[in-house]
């Protein structure tokens, strides 16, 4: 995860972990180092000076400290992936205690300490001049003010992908393990939506699992579909919670690639329009790409559901990166065409999260690596644990 906590203060709860989280995340993203690796650490007076006094050689407790990884001295360990930035180690008792003399809250307060910290891991430095505590300040302010402006404008959630439990079933023709079962258990542990599949060769999810998935559901059920016409009159008869057009070849292992929107926009706006009557908001599966953005727009679709494949299949951190930027410039501008925004396609436990700070993403349908972690910790685990990278939730 790009961003670890590590509480060693009693008086430090979930809800400050989470605060404290989600500004570390969007420091990152606003620093543009968002692939890399934060520790952050809540302690006490006592525990910082004691650092004072080991690394620093001085005397008492300070409100923050900084640790760049390395102290910027290459080691064999800078290859690692994710890059680790660094340690930002801060003490709650001065937390608490300079927010009340200067009237603001602690989260405030802290925010404030989280932007220093990482701008000294950054090679900013207040002490070495004046011309540098300027220009460190001036860049203090401006990252204060994108937080203040820019707190998410919705909460990523997790809709669990059910397709490889059925394709388990199917291969042995029989009627275990049950896509519908494995649902109801995803929704226990926490997700907020169930996705399948009906693809036209019927190859894992069956009509007859979509027809009770639409009556056992209990959050949101997202129907992946071609725009052919039998599918779709299906859709429009067990009207499911959202329609997701993606695009189907028989050959495929899996969906390869997002729909192109601008050669087919008006198959695709036939498609939007028959779900429009039936009162089905339609999510258009594109790849992170201007083009296809404003055509989705266009033509009417509700959502758009980014393909993050080739940022989780890229091969080196520079290819993760540049894919990165494309789903985060795409995130932006699909937003301020007015649609709403999930996104999904080989997303697991290792690189979700920077996905997931990126607001206002709504969903991410995640599936194969849930049901693989699933083989060996069990469904619920797997999905608790997606759920704590998505939702940002902090129980370490």
């Amino acid at each position: 995860m790009p961003v670890e906590l590590i509480n060693q203060h009693p008086q430090v709860d979930d809800s400050l972990l989470n605060h404290c989280r989600k500004t570390s995340l969007q420091i990152i993203r606003l620093c543009a180092i968002p692939l890399h690796h934060l520790n952050v650490v809540l302690t006490t007076d006592a525990a910082i000076a004691e650092l004072n006094s080991h690394y620093r050689r001085k005397e008492g407790a300070t409100n923050v400290l900084s640790f760049p990884f390395g102290d910027n001295e290459h080691t064999f360990l800078d290859s690692i992936s994710p890059p680790i930035l660094g340690d930002v180690v801060i003490s709650f008792d001065r937390v608490v205690e300079e927010a009340r003399h200067s009237g603001c809250t602690s989260e405030q307060r802290l925010d404030w300490l989280i932007v220093h910290g990482v701008l000294h891991l950054l090679g900013y430095d207040h002490e070495r001049s004046e011309k540098d505590a300027k220009i460190m300040f001036d860049k203090e302010d401006e990252l204060l003010s994108e937080l203040k402006t820019n707190r998410r404008i919705v909460m990523p959630h997790l809709a669990v992908n059910v397709d490889h439990v059925a394709t388990v079933r199917q291969a042995r023709g029989i009627d275990e393990p049950d896509p519908v079962a494995a649902a109801a258990i995803c929704e226990l542990a926490g997700a907020k939506g169930i996705v399948v599949h009906l693809r036209e060769d019927r190859r894992h999810i069956q009509d007859r699992d979509v027809r009770i998935l639409r009556e056992t559901v209990k959050t949101r059920l997202n129907l992946e579909m071609g725009a052919a016409k039998e599918i779709i009159n299906f859709a429009l008869e067990i009207k499911p919670d959202l329609v997701t057009l993606v695009p189907e070849k028989r050959q495929e292992l899996t969906t390869e690639g997002g729909l192109d929107v601008v050669s087919q926009k008006k198959k695709l706006a036939k498609s939007i329009a028959k779900m429009d009557k039936g009162s089905i908001p339609v999510s258009l599966f594109i790849d992170p790409d201007s083009s296809q953005i404003k055509a989705a727009k266009e033509i009417g679709a509700t959502f758009v559901e980014l393909h993050t494949g080739r940022y989780a299949d890229a091969e080196n951190e520079a290819l993760q990166f540049e894919e990165f930027e494309m789903i985060r410039t795409s995130v932006e501008e699909a937003h301020l065409l007015g649609l709403r925004v999930n996104a999904g396609h080989g997303l697991n436990y290792v690189n979700t999260a920077a996905i997931a700070a990126l607001d206002p993403i709504e969903e991410l349908s995640i599936g194969h690596a849930i049901i693989s972690r699933a083989v060996f910790s069990g469904l619920d685990l797997a999905v608790r644990d997606m759920c704590a990278i998505v939702e940002n939730t902090t129980y370490y």
